[in-house]
């Protein structure tokens, strides 16, 4: 299978929030063997490479950008491995819907992911941001990393030489690790209507306190330690603060949403607005937890 480049491809197809220009070139890898035609195309580049999952935390500017993304395209469903103690092992490709992966473990009657519910990414995406949400971070599940870089090849990577932290992940071991192909997480056996029940108690909990159906990018601004990013924007003054299409969602003021005819101007406007309030009412600043393109 050869390594397919798309030119031109839209930013704002390609994230949740809508918005963007246009990057000069989208490498989509489906099988390994396009690995070594990938390592062998970015040779060639002078291009920013960015791995692109499901977009659902990435605010891409207007206009062309020198940006190679790159994406995995094949995403072959869970696959059950081992027992290790009490877990089950369950690997899975990067390119697999975090969604997905949520309603298999369900119906599989496997726990430890339920805090992840309402999530949009991509298991890849999961580890790369290490994902989190009412208690559940993606990190504490992975047993195993399998990453791929020019240099050093495909390898699977020990969760202990890994690093999670805060919506963060690195690879000691594989510093110069460019993208996630695969990861193993570690499951509890439970029943499918215990796993089901869980769920729905958090979709609901997020349903009546997050814009969970609007185009959005998840939270904006990683909370502070000890407090929440939301409650000081809130605080600040700014929930339901709108720029033209762009606006703080009135029910969650830590999430940016494209009410339709949103740009990316009016978000990044949005997002300092949002920064300089907090850092005069309280004296604290806050870090974006988007990732601006």
């Amino acid at each position: 299978m050869a390594l397919e480049l798309i030119p031109n491809p839209s930013l704002a197809q390609r994230t949740t929030l809508r918005l963007g220009g246009s990057a000069e070139v989208e490498a989509v890898v489906r099988d390994e063997r396009d690995l070594d035609d990938l390592g062998g195309f970015l040779a060639t580049q002078t291009l920013r490479p960015f791995v692109i999952g499901r977009g659902s935390n990435l605010l891409a500017r207007e206009g062309q950008l020198d940006l190679a993304l790159i994406r995995v395209g094949a995403a072959p469903g869970p696959l059950r491995v081992e027992r290790a103690n009490d877990r089950l092992m369950v690997r899975c490709c990067a390119a697999q819907g975090l969604p997905g992966l949520l309603g298999w473990a369900q119906k599989a009657g496997l726990s430890g992911l339920e805090g992840l519910t309402g999530i949009p990414g991509s298991v890849g995406g999961a580890v790369a941001m290490n994902a989190g949400s009412y208690g559940v971070e993606f990190g504490d599940l992975v047993t195993r990393v399998r990453l791929w870089s020019p240099a050093g090849g495909l390898d699977w990577v020990d969760a202990a030489d890994c690093a999670f932290s805060y919506r963060h992940f690195s690879s000691p071991a594989r510093p110069a690790g460019r993208l996630v192909w695969e990861v193993e997480i570690g499951l509890t056996e439970s029943t499918p209507r215990a796993v089901r029940k869980a769920m729905q108690g958090i979709y609901d909990k997020k349903r009546a306190t997050q814009p969970v159906t609007a185009r959005s990018a998840g939270c904006v601004f990683k909370n502070p330690e000890g407090e929440s990013a939301g409650r000081l924007l809130d605080e600040a003054g700014l929930k339901g603060v709108s720029r033209g299409g762009m606006a703080f969602s009135d029910i969650h003021a830590n999430f940016l949403i494209n009410l339709g005819g949103g740009t990316s101007a009016q978000a990044l406007e949005l997002i300092e607005l949002g920064r300089e309030s907090v850092r005069t009412a309280f004296g604290v600043t806050l870090e974006t937890e988007v990732i601006i393109l």
